[in-house]
């Protein structure tokens, strides 16, 4: 008995001090409350939560097994700032696991910002729908956004590694969330690359072409062949690029504006997540729900609560965590702004939904300083004029302590 207690001791010692060795330095300004950067169990059953941690640690330990986590969110993770950097941090744990990107979408095709890690070109004419438009014809998925053609010369051109000096990301299979509008479809997408073309396999029942490649790339053409004359509409929710590789797998879905009504109003949402299948999914909507009129707290836990059962429906065994509200301000004039005071309702209501669903809380409202902070973090340099975005230098800021608030529970909770 005496052994092992002192082999557990010895295991522990030697997680701490492998853990402290992932954690990145992080800028100290005066008030931002870095006591507060741990993630929380409020409701004290950390079985749910722990789970996913087990698994974790077969890939920091023992190199096998395969995560995917999803961050799901609006604007802040449209731009992939944030979420960038703690996919960047994690591939720290990966080490020489190098398992493949995850899921994409052509922003710029859809004229809008596109994340600046990987670029995207496009010809031909193309619309767009967003889960934020208020009347639309076009179905949407786990993406909340689409691009569509019916331009027989359309094309998009995907390179995921925007530093040529950076050739982390690559994949020898792409999965193309997309179909063709009509019934009787006459029109499907074929990859290019290296001058030659790549057919997919189909299932029209799960709107999924997969292409298989004969060799890892990181770039590809995707353009379109028309079997009749007449043209026909294709619809493109994202891109999944895999590879057979273990490994943490970070999956950043975001559409700006979008609140937890967005994705609950994504048709399709439940029938593509099962292509991400989720171990973990990070929630960071609410910004946007928290400007409304009408917010209010009980009806956004239910919104929440129902989006939950939809993850739950494809993920049952799903983890979930929880990213508070940064604090805001609403324009209420030209150069004039207000404190946005639904803030700390918002807060409140995170943790009552962490505590329904065995799930953990990270509280960047309480770190970042609490009501009126923001003002502190556009002075520094860390967050824009509106007072509710943050520049670069704050979403990678925010995503280092992210990154080691995760380590940090992992190291203080090894024996699971």
């Amino acid at each position: 008995m005496k052994r092992y207690v002192f082999l557990l001791i010895v295991i522990v010692n030697l997680y701490n001090l492998a853990a402290e060795d992932f954690q990145v330095e992080v800028p100290i300004y005066s008030w931002i409350n870095y006591q507060s950067n741990h993630i929380q169990i409020p409701g004290h059953d950390s079985t749910r939560f722990n789970a996913f941690f087990q698994r974790f640690d077969s890939i920091f330990f023992f190199r096998t097994g395969k995560l995917n986590i999803m961050h799901i969110g609006g604007s802040h993770i449209q731009a992939d700032i944030f979420s960038n950097k703690v996919r960047r941090n994690l591939d720290r744990i990966n080490g020489d696991l190098k398992p493949s990107r995850g899921y994409i979408f052509p922003f710029s095709v859809a004229k809008t910002n596109n994340p600046n890690n990987y670029t995207v070109k496009y010809k031909g004419e193309w619309k767009s729908a967003r889960n934020v438009q208020k009347n639309r014809d076009i179905p949407l998925g786990v993406g909340g956004i689409a691009v569509y053609t019916y331009d027989p010369s359309a094309e998009i051109t995907v390179q995921l590694n925007a530093d040529e000096f950076d050739k982390r990301w690559n994949f020898n299979e792409l999965k193309l969330i997309g179909y063709a509008e009509s019934s009787n479809p006459t029109v499907r997408p074929v990859l290019k690359y290296n001058d030659s073309l790549f057919e997919a396999q189909h299932d029209p029942d799960s709107k999924i072409y997969l292409f298989s490649l004969p060799e890892l790339i990181d770039s590809f053409t995707i353009c379109f062949v028309q079997d009749d004359y007449i043209p026909q509409t294709f619809i493109l929710n994202g891109f999944i690029t895999e590879k057979d590789e273990d490994g943490i797998v970070y999956h950043a879905i975001g559409v700006n504006g979008a609140s937890v009504p967005s994705y609950l109003e994504s048709e399709n949402f439940e029938d593509e997540l099962y292509l991400i299948a989720p171990d973990l999914v990070i929630f960071e909507i609410g910004i946007n729900d928290t400007f409304s009129m009408n917010f209010s707290e009980d009806s956004f836990i239910a919104n929440y609560n129902e989006l939950i059962q939809k993850i739950e429906h494809v993920s049952p065994n799903c983890a979930f965590l929880f990213i508070t509200n940064n604090d805001s301000f609403q324009r209420i004039a030209r150069r004039k702004y207000a404190v946005n005071r639904n803030g700390p309702i918002a807060q409140k209501a995170f943790y009552r939904l962490a505590e329904q669903h065995q799930g953990g809380v990270w509280d960047l409202f309480s770190i970042m300083g609490g009501l009126n902070s923001m003002q502190k973090w556009e002075k520094a340099g860390l967050a824009k004029i509106d007072k509710v975005h943050f520049t670069q230098k704050g979403y990678s800021l925010i995503g280092d302590l992210f990154y080691n608030a995760l380590i940090d529970y992992s190291m203080h909770n090894p024996i699971r």
